[in-house]
């Protein structure tokens, strides 16, 4: 099993940085109102150390997600699947170390920067964790 060529099938890698910037979005709120949550729960004591329980919430959201499904919701929402370069699902410690490495680089602004930069220049769609952990984001096959 192998990814699709984005020569040969570029409809698998079509509007993916698009679909990426909305899936994060919904993510991001799916997040927040789990880290509101938390903040209930802890009778707000939980807003001394916002940050961490945030980065915390974001790391197990995402690995949990992605581990199980393959996708976070903001992923299956937007229709895009979450591959190693081989076509393989990754395994859950590639997905704790995706979601760990995602939440870095989102806290080093020109990181982020250059891992926008390569999402919309790179053949297979790859932002700079994806890269690192050799895996890739593209448009889920229609099953059928």
């Amino acid at each position: 099993m192998s990814l699709p060529d984005p020569q040969l099938q570029p409809e698998f890698y079509a509007d993916v940085p698009l679909k990426r910037s909305l899936a994060w979005a919904i993510d991001l709120a799916v997040v927040l109102v789990l880290l509101l949550a938390g903040l209930v729960l802890t009778l707000f004591t939980g807003l001394f150390f916002m940050p961490l329980l945030f980065f915390a919430i974001s790391v197990g959201y995402r690995t949990v997600m992605l581990a199980r499904y393959g996708a976070t919701l903001g992923m299956m929402l937007t229709a895009l699947d979450w591959r190693g370069l081989d076509g393989r699902a990754p395994d859950p410690t590639t997905a704790l170390a995706y979601s760990a490495l995602h939440a870095g680089i989102w806290a080093f602004l020109p990181l982020q920067i250059v891992s926008i930069v390569m999402i919309l220049i790179s053949p297979h769609r790859q932002g700079l964790h994806d890269r690192i952990l050799s895996v890739t984001i593209l448009n889920k096959r229609a099953e059928g």
